[in-house]
């Protein structure tokens, strides 16, 4: 993915500034990765991969996502989850460079379990020339509720780190 639609909101937000933020030192998009860290039994250590657009109104558009560790077979089954998000109240300080926002990305499987990652912190460089965003990075915590029905998930949570690489 060549641009990210998370740029433009950032764009959006740095056409407001009226400052010259550093150039961004890779101008492409890129694959986000997540470790979750925490958990209990099968109910721990979900890893994954998505990529994502960001909607004018901060809703994620999530053109791809892959849990990378099979340990998740035993709360999330072998059909493929669904998937929802948002990136909302987005501000960039041209001082630090730092970018912050409420980010939420939902994983919820065919049986009802679902994992919610929060954060307020979204950091990154911004190539304000191209609108996109190189070195991203979120960090916040996780919580898996599962399905009432569920007798392998159990109630669990933890931290997370969500890495962006170059595509």
């Amino acid at each position: 993915m060549k641009e990210v639609a998370i740029l433009l909101l950032f764009a959006l937000v740095l056409n407001g500034c009226g400052s010259n933020p550093t150039t961004a030192q890779a101008a492409e998009g890129g694959v986000w990765g997540a470790k979750m860290l925490g958990g209990e039994s099968t109910s721990s250590g979900f890893s994954f991969q998505t990529e994502f657009t960001v909607g004018s109104n901060g809703a994620l558009g999530i053109t791809n996502f892959q849990f990378l560790n099979s340990g998740t077979d035993n709360c999330f089954g072998t059909s493929i989850p669904t998937t929802s998000g948002s990136l909302t109240n987005l501000d960039y300080n041209t001082a630090d460079q730092l970018i912050s926002g409420t980010f939420s990305f939902t994983i919820t499987s065919a049986a009802g379990d679902k994992v919610t990652l929060t954060s307020t912190a979204v950091t990154g460089l911004v190539n304000i020339n191209n609108n996109t965003l190189s070195d991203g990075s979120i960090i916040g915590n996780w919580a898996l509720v599962p399905a009432s029905n569920s007798s392998t998930c159990v109630a669990t949570n933890g931290t997370f780190t969500m890495t962006q690489t170059a595509s």
